[in-house]
């Protein structure tokens, strides 16, 4: 008779495991779909001013102030998708534990 509440806790805390790991996997799966197109559309522009300066190459001060421009504008663009990928990741976080 005391076997089966004891039974039934593992069998609840089995099945409360397993939907945590489908949550994180599902939580996974989209943040996988949506980053690629975040970081083509925001990320990739980044690297274009930077890797000009990191080569050596001087950049005068209308082409460091339009790099400005174009990060603020992509920066302002952006933010509601850069927004959306951290609460995935922080949901992702939260459901590990």
């Amino acid at each position: 008779m005391r076997l089966i509440p004891i039974l039934l806790l593992v069998t609840l805390a089995l099945a409360g495991c397993q939907s945590k790991a489908k949550k994180v996997q599902e939580l996974q799966k989209q943040y996988d779909a949506e980053y690629p197109a975040y970081s083509k559309d925001c990320l990739d522009e980044d690297t274009a001013g930077s890797s000009r300066m990191l080569t050596g190459e001087k950049l005068t001060k209308e082409e460091m102030a339009t790099l400005a421009d174009r990060k603020k504008a992509r920066d302002e663009r952006c933010k509601p998708q850069a927004d959306h990928l951290a609460d995935i990741q922080r949901q992702i976080l939260a459901a590990q534990q």
